[in-house]
C-alpha cells in the first residue's frame, strides 16, 4: 500500500450542489452477486472527492435494489438500444457508458465493471498516477489490468494462459511508448480526462464495439492523446466468471478480436501442450535412469512455464493452465472464430451482429459526437 497518503475519511457522499473530482461509472447488468462488493469497495474510497453512478443495464434480478441501498449511488437506466447507421446494434455495456457519462459531473470519468473490487486508496492513487506529469507520464487515459481471481477448475486453468498470451500480444511497456503501434486498454477499470474523452467522441464513437475497451484506447492513441496501460494487482481485483458456461460465452465473444490470428494461436497452443508433457515425460525418465541429457529436456518445459508465469497467476494455477489450460485455450479460440465468422456473438442474453475477426468497424473510422452532459447538480437516485 502507498503509505505516502494520508489517513483520510472516506469522502462519500459528497456534499450536494459540490462538483467531485471524479465520477465513477458502473455499468451494471444483473450484477446481484457482485455489485454489493463492488459498491462496497468503491464508497470506502479516500483522499479525493467522488460521485458514483450505477447504471441498470436492465437488469432482471435485484441489481438496481443493491445499488439503492448505498446511501448517495445514484442509479439511471439507459435507453432503449438503438442502431447506428449500419443497422448494427450498440453493446449494451456502451450503451450503459454512454447514459453514465451523460449524468457525469467531474473532470475525471472511471469506468469500472460490477464484478470489480477496489483496494483501499486506489481511486486517489489511480488519479495521483494519471496526473503525474514526471517523465512526461501524464495520462489522459490510464487502464489498469486487474488482478484476476480463479476458484473453479476451469477457471484456474484457463485464466492464466489466455492473460499470458495477452501479455504476451499488448506488452504493457510497449502499449505505454506512444509511437508504437500497439494499444490497449482493460474495460474493467479506464480512468479517462473528460476533455479528452470529449474530444474523441467517447463511448459513442465506439458504440457498436464489440471490444470497446481496445477501441476505445485507440481512439485516444490516434487523436494524439496520452495512453497509459499496466497491470493493476496493487489497485483493483475482479473474477471475471463464476463458471464454464460464462467462461466459453465470454470469451467466444473477445478471444478472436483480441488476437488477429485465433486459428495460427490456437495450433501453437497445442504445440506448446505437446512439448510441455512430453518434454516433462523425457525428463522424467532421464531422472530415473540418470541420464542427464534427458534430464535437460526439463529446460524446455521451464520455457513453456515462463511464458505461463507472466500472467500473474499463483504457481499452482500455472501449473494447472500447461496441464489442461492450453488445449482449453486452443478450443476457445477455434469457437471464437467461428461465431465471429458466422456474423453472431452472445453476452448475458443479448445477441450482436458482427463482422470477420478483424473486420469489424475501425473506431477511427466511425463518426465522433461527443456526449452531452446533464446540467444538474444535484445527487439523486431514481426509483
Amino acid at each position: 500500500m502507498d503509505r505516502s497518503l494520508p489517513a483520510a475519511l472516506p469522502q462519500f457522499p459528497i456534499p450536494e450542489g459540490s462538483i467531485p473530482e471524479v465520477s465513477i461509472i458502473v455499468p451494471a447488468r444483473n450484477e446481484k452477486a457482485r455489485l454489493g462488493d463492488c459498491l462496497a469497495s468503491l464508497t470506502a474510497q479516500t483522499g479525493v472527492a467522488f460521485e458514483i453512478i450505477v447504471v441498470d443495464d436492465f437488469s432482471t434480478d435485484r441489481t438496481r435494489e443493491i445499488a439503492q441501498s448505498f446511501a448517495g449511488v445514484r442509479v439511471i437506466s439507459p435507453e432503449p438500444l438503438p442502431e447506428d447507421w449500419t443497422g448494427k446494434n450498440w453493446t449494451g455495456k456502451n450503451n450503459a457508458a454512454i447514459a453514465g457519462a451523460k449524468e457525469a459531473r467531474a473532470q475525471w470519468l472511471l469506468f469500472t465493471d460490477a464484478d470489480t473490487v477496489h483496494l483501499p486508496g486506489s481511486l486517489a492513487r489511480a488519479l495521483a498516477e494519471a496526473e503525474d506529469e514526471s517523465k512526461n507520464e501524464r495520462a489522459d487515459l490510464l487502464s489498469y489490468s486487474p488482478e484476476q481471481v480463479v476458484v473453479t477448475f476451469a477457471e484456474r486453468a484457463v485464466m492464466p494462459v489466455i492473460f499470458a498470451e495477452l501479455a504476451a500480444q499488448y506488452p504493457p511497456q510497449k502499449v505505454r511508448e506512444q509511437s508504437s503501434g500497439i494499444v490497449a486498454a482493460n474495460g474493467q477499470y479506464i480512468l479517462v480526462r473528460r476533455a479528452a474523452y470529449d474530444a474523441v467522441g467517447g463511448h459513442a464513437a465506439v458504440a457498436t464495439e464489440i471490444l470497446e475497451d481496445v477501441a476505445l484506447a485507440r481512439l485516444f492513441r490516434n487523436a494524439g492523446k496520452r495512453v497509459y496501460f499496466r497491470y493493476g494487482g496493487d489497485a483493483v481485483r475482479t473474477r471475471m466468471y463464476r463458471n464454464w458456461a460464462q467462461l466459453r460465452e465470454g470469451w467466444t465473444k473477445n478471444l478472436a478480436l483480441l488476437f488477429p490470428q485465433p486459428g495460427r494461436l490456437a495450433l501453437q497452443s497445442l504445440f506448446l501442450w505437446f512439448m510441455a508433457w512430453s518434454t516433462l515425460g523425457v525428463a522424467v525418465s532421464g531422472a530415473a535412469s540418470r541420464h542427464l541429457v534427458r534430464i535437460g529436456f526439463a529446460a524446455l518445459w521451464l520455457l513453456v512455464y515462463r511464458r505461463i508465469r507472466a500472467a500473474h497467476f499463483a504457481t499452482a494455477n500455472n501449473l494447472m493452465a500447461i496441464a489442461f489450460g492450453l488445449p482449453m485455450f486452443a478450443y476457445l479460440l477455434l469457437r471464437s472464430r467461428k461465431a465471429h465468422a458466422n456474423g453472431q456473438v452472445s453476452w448475458k442474453g443479448r445477441a450482436y451482429r458482427t463482422g470477420a475477426p478483424g473486420k469489424s468497424t475501425p473506431a477511427e473510422t466511425q463518426a465522433v459526437k461527443p456526449i452531452p452532459r446533464t446540467e444538474n447538480p444535484e445527487l439523486r437516485t431514481e426509483s
